[in-house]
């Protein structure tokens, strides 16, 4: 497969970021997108749905998460996940579910680079 075989080629920290990223928009839409998609159906419909969208995200963050472990440490890869996360969900929420942007996602930003600091610097 071409893509593989290009994803490989890349460096660790690109692949697993690469892969997180892509996860983290799957992730998104399966715990928000009902939200606006299925406010009206029952919650029942939305777990399942969520939950088949859930899987995508499963197959990117797996191996995104096992392929990091090869050079970051589980404490890195987790805030790793969380700064993609909050890059992925502002502009998600702002622009699919149309909420305002707060000055509150810049503070959270400010504290995810403090985090990124504090859990990378011995590396």
């Amino acid at each position: 497969m071409p893509f593989l075989s290009t994803l490989q080629a890349l460096p660790v920290s690109a692949q697993t970021a690469g892969l997180l990223l892509l996860s983290n928009v799957f992730m998104t839409f399966a715990w928000y997108g009902h939200l606006k998609n299925l406010a009206a159906s029952p919650w029942y419909i939305a777990a399942l749905i969520s939950w088949c969208i859930a899987l995508f995200e499963y197959l990117l963050q797996v191996p995104g998460n096992r392929i990091g472990f090869t050079r970051f440490s589980v404490g890195q890869l987790k805030i790793m996940q969380e700064v993609i996360t909050l890059t992925v969900f502002v502009p998600f929420a702002v622009f699919y579910l149309h909420e305002p942007l707060k000055l509150d996602y810049l503070w959270a930003a400010l504290c995810m680079v403090g985090a990124v600091y504090f859990i990378f610097r011995s590396a």
